[in-house]
């Protein structure tokens, strides 16, 4: 046991040796790579004093003999071995994998959902306060509305004017006056001959209910005199109960023909100004837009008015056509009030869908109620008959492909609309989603084009940056 000391101060010695060694050679290399050559001693280890060179009585490390290793031990004494110390080694962590991020620990269905959510809700936000505005200025959107109606049935007249050589003013002022006399003609019309023939309609009526009454008696669901009688007394005392409900509602009527000959005027108004200066107001709106939207807002606008006037004079074509064929069946099956149901079809045949189904009704409902059920038959026939053949001929033959609207689209656009403003919102629906269908399709093969064009150019191209281009006109310099 005597010998161990010198055992274990002769092993740091070596390993001190050994460790110099290394260093030297270490520090010799780095020199050789930096140019330095090996001109000099290598300093020492980490600063510290150079190791003293080995001496001659010491055999190699190589050729010493080997001795057994173990546990360094202090020497005896608590006096430590000469030289620098031998850092223990690293103590290694077990292997844990660490924590994913948590957007990474969702899935990506879940990412992709919420990232449709949360712009689903600010679309819908955006669209709610949109509603609650136009909610406010309902009677000025719906006059400017019916005013963009207007002005794409007018506006054809007023280029034809100025081909001819008719001043821009002159000629709105004649197309203006024109349009609005023609339909101011035909509303004094139908109120005319409403006034006129509805004495006879209220005989006829009464004859009707009369008529009704006997065959109710004579019916096979066996209804008795007492029980008509009880009804009529039920509808009486209802009229009665709610006499200040329709008092209130016939004060409330001299409002709703104040807002009439407002909205009317503000329709007027807007009629002229769109007739006349179309395309300055056309370029202002091209204004609003961002510089990046513009041309494509710039082409899709045109489109979007071609589209709105070939439905508006397709329109008026197809329910003129309804009109007088409807009109004439009535007046050969002697049908009271003739002329103001042809012309209330075709005033309702601007409701898609759901203005023939009423008028054709309507039509119906007075024949049955003044010529009985065989004429009542009849007119339902003429009307079927008028309006499948335009379903399947004229409206595809007169629009074309100019409004391609699926009829599911229809019925949902008029129901949404009556519901927001309840008739003109049903009127002005349909034309609204056919331009709003034709200026997204543009737009997104605008897009889709403007994106081939980026891929197809050559890899580090310069792009140069140009004035834009005057925004084109709305067809026929007129359209708003």
């Amino acid at each position: 046991m005597s010998r161990l000391p010198d055992w274990v101060g002769r092993l740091g010695a070596g390993l001190t040796r050994l460790a110099a060694r290394l260093e030297r050679e270490e520090a010799a290399a780095r020199g050789d790579e930096s140019g330095g050559g090996g001109a000099g001693r290598p300093p020492g280890p980490a600063g510290g004093p150079e190791p003293s060179p080995r001496r001659p009585e010491e055999p190699h490390e190589a050729h010493r003999p080997e001795e057994p290793r173990g546990p360094q031990e202090p020497p005896e004494g608590g006096e430590e071995a000469e030289g620098p110390s031998v850092p223990a080694p690293p103590a290694y962590a077990p292997a844990v994998a660490p924590r994913p991020e948590p957007v990474d620990a969702v899935p990506w269905g879940v990412r992709v959902a919420a990232e449709a959510g949360w712009r689903l809700l600010v679309l819908a936000g955006t669209v709610y306060v949109l509603m609650q505005v136009i909610s406010s200025i309902q009677l000025v959107v719906f006059s400017f509305t019916v005013a963009l109606l207007i002005t794409a049935l007018l506006e054809p007249t007023v280029t034809r004017l100025r081909l001819r050589g008719v001043p821009r003013g002159l000629a709105t002022t004649i197309t203006f006056i024109g349009g609005f006399i023609i339909m101011g003609l035909v509303v004094w019309f139908v109120v005319w001959q409403v006034m006129e023939n509805v004495d006879e309609l209220s005989d006829k009526l009464q004859d009707g209910i009369d008529d009704l009454r006997r065959w109710l008696l004579h019916s096979p669901f066996h209804v008795t005199e007492k029980q008509i009688n009880h009804t009529a007394k039920s509808l009486r005392e209802a009229v009665g109960a709610n006499t200040e409900e329709i008092t209130s509602a016939g004060l409330e009527g001299v409002t709703v023909v104040v807002e009439v000959l407002t909205g009317i005027l503000l329709t007027m108004f807007s009629t002229l100004f769109l007739l006349y200066d179309g395309p300055r107001i056309w370029r202002w709106t091209l204004g609003l837009v961002p510089a990046a939207a513009r041309p494509g807002v710039a082409g899709a606008g045109p489109r979007a008015w071609a589209t709105l006037t070939a439905y508006v004079r397709g329109t008026v074509i197809v329910a003129l056509i309804d009109a007088i064929f409807i009109g004439v069946g009535l007046f050969f099956l002697d049908v009271p009030m003739a002329v103001p149901l042809a012309v209330f079809i075709f005033l309702f045949a601007f409701i898609p869908l759901v203005g023939a189904v009423v008028s054709g009704a309507l039509a119906v409902m007075v024949a049955l109620v003044t010529q009985g059920v065989f004429t009542a038959g009849m007119v339902l026939v003429v009307v079927l008959a008028v309006q499948q053949i335009e379903g399947h001929v004229l409206q595809p033959f007169i629009l074309g492909r100019a409004v391609r609207v699926h009829p599911l689209a229809v019925v949902l656009s008029v129901a949404g609309g009556s519901l927001i403003g309840g008739i003109g919102g049903a009127v002005v629906a349909v034309p609204l989603v056919a331009v709003v269908n034709t200026a997204v399709g543009y737009l997104r093969a605008y897009s889709r084009e403007s994106a081939l064009r980026a891929t197809s150019r050559p890899h580090g191209a310069t792009v140069i940056a140009t004035a834009p281009t005057p925004p084109p006109e709305p067809p026929g310099e007129g359209g708003a």
